[in-house]
């Protein structure tokens, strides 16, 4: 795996209707947007509720990225299959032990996790050699 640490300060893509699309974008404050605006290429793949599903939890997963982890740049790889749609959010990175938040709890951040859990059909956190990648799947009906 390339280093996730931006070469270039504009988003670089490649994207295929059929399979989805590899994203890397630079950190800040704008990184979340520019990923939720790059799945809108998806409308034709998957129906309005799971896009904005999958558009919510990007928001959520690019934020973390660049808040916590302070990432300088990040990758997004979306995957359409025919039943499924699977999304990954890396970055570099020291492991970090994925912490659901309680439904109880009332803040106004930290939510993330918990929307990943609730949303998504599957997910998980892999420590890939300094790079923390979180991804989720859901059914695309």
């Amino acid at each position: 795996m390339q280093s996730a640490v931006a070469q270039h300060a504009h988003a670089r893509s490649r994207h295929d209707p059929a399979q989805g699309f590899r994203l890397r974008i630079g950190g800040g404050s704008r990184a979340a947007g520019r990923a939720r605006n790059e799945l809108g290429r998806l409308r034709e793949e998957l129906d309005g509720p799971v896009l904005e599903s999958v558009r919510l939890l990007v928001t959520e997963l690019v934020t973390n990225s660049v808040r916590h982890a302070g990432a300088g740049a990040v990758e997004l790889v979306v995957t359409v299959g025919h039943e499924r749609v699977r999304v990954e959010i890396s970055n570099p990175g020291v492991p970090f032990e994925p912490r659901v938040r309680e439904a109880g709890r009332v803040s106004e951040s930290g939510w993330g996790l918990f929307l990943v859990d609730r949303l998504s059909d599957d997910w998980g956190v892999v420590d890939d050699s300094g790079y923390q990648r979180v991804w989720f799947e859901m059914a695309r009906v």
